[in-house]
Parts: C-alpha cells; sequence; structure tokens
C-alpha cells in the first residue's frame, strides 16, 4: 500500500497556485542489504542463468517493496521510488479523491553514488546524430531509414 499526503502547490506565477495534490509518503528506505534480505525470502535460485535469474528476480521484488510505500536504493546506481500521477488539482483537501484526482504511478528513479549529475557530466560525451538519421516506414525496408551513425561534434 502506497501512503499519500495532500500538498498545496505554492507557486505563484502558476495557475494552479494554491490547488492541492497527492505526492507519496515514504517511511524507509531499503538499502542493497535489505533487498537482498528481501529477495532471499523469496527462495531466488543459484542455477544456470543466474545472473539474469538474480537480476530478473530483483527487478519484481523492487517493484514489490515500491508497492509498499519503500525506496529502493541500490548504491552507486539510483534510489528507485513511486510517483503519483495526479490528474487535477483542487481548491480544498475535502475536494480530493484518488478517483477523480489520481491517474495513476509511475517509477521515479535518482541517481546515487558514481551516478550523480556532476559525475555523469565529467564522463559524458555527446555525440549528434547526422542530419539525415529520420526513420522511415516507407518501402517496405527494414525501417531504419538507412545508416544512422552518429558523428562527433567537432
Amino acid at each position: 500500500m502506497i501512503s499519500y499526503n495532500l500538498r498545496q502547490l505554492k507557486n505563484r506565477k502558476s495557475s494552479a497556485n494554491k490547488k492541492w495534490y497527492a505526492y507519496p509518503v515514504i517511511d524507509e528506505t531499503v538499502n542493497l542489504d535489505g533487498l537482498a534480505e528481501h529477495m532471499a525470502n523469496h527462495h531466488s535460485p543459484f542455477t544456470e542463468g543466474t545472473i539474469k535469474g538474480i537480476l530478473t528476480d530483483m527487478v519484481t521484488c523492487i517493484k514489490e517493496i515500491m508497492l509498499e510505500g519503500k525506496n529502493v536504493k541500490i548504491d552507486d546506481l539510483a534510489i528507485f521510488s513511486i510517483g503519483i500521477k495526479n490528474t487535477q488539482l483542487v481548491d480544498a483537501p475535502e475536494e480530493f479523491s484518488v478517483s477523480k484526482n489520481v491517474k495513476g504511478v509511475k517509477l521515479r528513479a535518482r541517481a546515487t553514488g558514481i551516478l550523480i549529475g556532476k559525475s555523469l557530466d565529467i564522463d559524458a560525451q555527446l555525440k549528434r546524430a547526422r542530419q539525415n538519421s529520420i526513420s522511415s516506414d516507407e518501402g517496405g525496408g527494414s525501417g531504419d531509414g538507412g545508416d544512422n551513425t552518429a558523428i562527433t561534434e567537432p
């Protein structure tokens, strides 16, 4: 179960200023050890395809933990959490209902450790795609539009 609080938007420049919306409440962040313990409770097999099996199990378990209203942190990767997709903001808390004002939930991921923005900025190399790399399904071909090799910006 995912808990939520109502928050009031406080942005004078927004037409939605002072409207209310749902925001998830996170009561705990599960680290890699906690995730490993959770996965052990699922009796993860260590047979052929162990790596793929473990990663597949990990994804399933991350989803289960997030649907319990918890975050999952994988060091040097990300903190995974649930976000709420609000459809309409309301003027007062008593006007809010999940059925009318919430469209669903979404996955959020915030980089951690070596994947934080500053580290990525230092390590990132940008390439500009070739101008004529537009995909097309015309002509019954492969649909890839030809050679889409990226070139380095001078």
